[in-house]
């Protein structure tokens, strides 16, 4: 039974896409110094699931082929644990550091899917489009990525009181479907994905109805244009140096829409301001594309716990109290997210046939880590001190004849040698201090929106009605007051 592979994936790409990176478009992303590293990664996120031994813990069965679990429906807590076990297999090829991996928008799409009488409400023309267009991307597993943000300009004004008409709207619509201009952003991966879907997850007002959409097209659709940020994998000197960066980028580029034509079978929303906001929020889609975020976090904090025992072995610091208390406390908030990612799922609920994670625990998860990743990069930044920073000036250094005598005399470790030493704190630099490293910290801190939006978030779904029911059980009665 057909399995998508990381040579069909690859093969895909080749497609006349319209990537602007330095000044210059990009003839083919599988190969440009800037993309070509972060294909492979995602390549092998496909192969591990086409290798026999691995098809029946990630993928299943639907429309004649196999496709990986993050496209399943979960009807039951045991099928969304074993959807999650399949999510952080793949996420462990990449250390949790590919922040949108395929599986972030199938789960994503996912909610919607469940949410589709919600949709239907609105319109059932709509609704009957997405279910199409999801049952096509899943048969296909195909790699699908999202802007949903608008580019930021002045943040004190509405949509439609910009200074430039530069958001995404509906410049016209007739029988055949809908004309969109305007830019969105953070399009991260969208160099490497096969579909953009495109939607409106920041609020919009009765009048500008024209901004309320939500649509999906082939990356290589006519006038989509894709501008890359700064490319870290090309300004990475060596895998050696920057082992994660050179490998791991996933891009984030401004994506532009000149005029372009999207047909009906691929429009969603369309001028429905309220429409707009449910597809987020009155479906599960947004508890279900941030309960896979906060799995991939799962793994990433992970893989920083294992780093920060291995920087304070190799520094000989790791009978020190202080040190051993500090990996209790990193070890300790790691496994907080393990145990918000298993809390979610234990108080999951039904919604019609179907078993989504618990609202309110996966916005408290989003509250607390939102904050706790930065000061956990920052503690194990602590530990490290400046063994990451004093360092030789590249992978030359290693075995150049002038330099490597020097590299073995004060690269010293009691338990490694000098080359192991060297390797250790390169990853430990590229995850923690780089600019790379920088990214992944603004990343966390914003991925699921400010701060405040997740508080309102926590606000809105927490149990406040049992909190006061407990005050209200204890509370005194009231004295009988002399008048």
């Amino acid at each position: 039974m057909r399995v998508r592979d990381g040579a069909e994936y690859r093969s895909g790409l080749n497609d006349g896409r319209r990537v602007l990176i330095d000044g210059e478009p990009v003839a083919d992303v599988t190969t440009h110094p800037a993309f070509r590293n972060a294909v492979a990664s995602f390549a092998r996120f496909y192969d591990l699931q086409a290798d026999p031994a691995n098809r029946e813990r990630l993928t299943f069965e639907v429309g004649g082929a196999r496709v990986h679990k993050a496209w399943s429906i979960p009807r039951s807590h045991a099928e969304l644990v074993d959807r999650r076990r399949a999510i952080a297999e793949s996420a462990a090829l990449h250390c949790g550091f590919l922040g949108r991996s395929p599986d972030h928008l199938a789960t994503t799409l996912t909610g919607m899917m469940i949410g589709l009488p919600v949709m239907a409400g609105f319109d059932a023309a709509r609704a009957e489009a997405f279910a199409a267009y999801f049952e096509q991307v899943r048969a296909r597993d195909l790699f699908v990525t999202y802007v949903i943000q608008n580019p930021q300009a002045d943040k004190t004004r509405a949509a439609s009181e910009q200074a430039r008409d530069v958001v995404a709207h509906v410049v016209s619509q007739d029988r055949e479907g809908i004309v969109v201009s305007g830019a969105k952003m953070l399009g991260t991966s969208a160099v490497m994905a096969d579909e953009i879907f495109v939607g409106t997850i920041q609020p919009v007002r009765p009048g500008e109805e024209r901004y309320a959409l939500s649509f999906a097209v082939p990356v290589n659709h006519p006038g989509v244009r894709l501008l890359s940020r700064r490319s870290y994998e090309q300004g990475a000197t060596s895998g050696y140096d920057y082992p994660l960066s050179s490998h791991f980028d996933e891009n984030d580029a401004v994506l532009f829409f000149d005029e372009v034509r999207v047909p009906w079978e691929r429009v969603f929303v369309c001028g429905n301001v309220a429409a707009a906001a449910a597809q987020w929020h009155g479906t599960p889609a947004h508890v279900m594309q941030n309960y896979q975020s906060q799995i991939r976090l799962m793994v990433k904090m992970r893989f920083l716990t294992g780093l920060a025992r291995r920087i304070v072995e190799i520094n000989g610091t790791i009978e020190v109290p202080q040190v051993r208390g500090m990996l209790g406390k990193l070890a300790a908030q790691a496994s907080l997210v393990e145990g918000l990612v298993a809390g979610m799922e234990a108080e999951g609920r039904m919604i019609g046939d179907y078993y989504v994670p618990s609202a309110h625990l996966l916005y408290a998860a989003q509250t607390l880590t939102q904050e706790l990743y930065p000061l956990f990069v920052m503690a194990i930044r602590d530990l490290a001190g400046g063994g990451v920073i004093m360092l030789p000036s590249s992978v030359a250094d290693m075995t150049s004849l002038h330099t490597r005598d020097y590299v073995e005399a004060t690269q010293v470790s009691s338990i490694v040698d000098a080359e192991e030493r060297v390797r250790t704190m390169k990853l430990a630099w590229d995850a923690l201090g780089s600019e790379y490293a920088s990214r992944h910290t603004q990343y966390e801190m914003f991925y699921g929106g400010a701060s405040y939006v997740n508080h309102a978030h926590m606000l809105r779904t927490f149990d406040w009605e049992a909190a006061r029911a407990l005050v209200a059980g204890v509370l005194p009665p009231p004295l009988a007051m002399p008048r």
